[in-house]
């Protein structure tokens, strides 16, 4: 699906309609000191094998790909909901 790289839209900070810039969201690195990572790590550690069962077959084809638009006048970011496709491309 092809998403032009600059749409006007309702921008809720100006509240009015806006140039908007469009990127696609990534999500950052995932935290290895977080307490629910530092707790499956101990319970992985040494003997008794994997605690969780690993997911092996995958149900879905397509992941959901966010949207991020950032507002040309005020720089508010809004994150449109995600659509599920496989492939995305911002035409410039």
């Amino acid at each position: 699906m092809k998403i032009p790289a600059k749409i006007r839209t309702y921008c809720p900070k100006c509240l009015k309609h806006t140039i908007h810039t469009v990127s696609l969201y990534s999500h950052g690195k995932s935290r290895t000191l977080a307490i629910g990572n530092r707790k499956y790590a101990r319970k992985k550690k040494g003997y008794g094998g994997q605690p969780r069962p690993i997911q092996r077959k995958k149900a879905k084809v397509t992941k959901k790909q966010m949207i991020k638009l950032k507002c040309t006048e005020c720089g508010r970011i809004v994150q449109r909901e995600g659509i599920r496709i496989k492939r995305l491309e911002i035409v410039r």
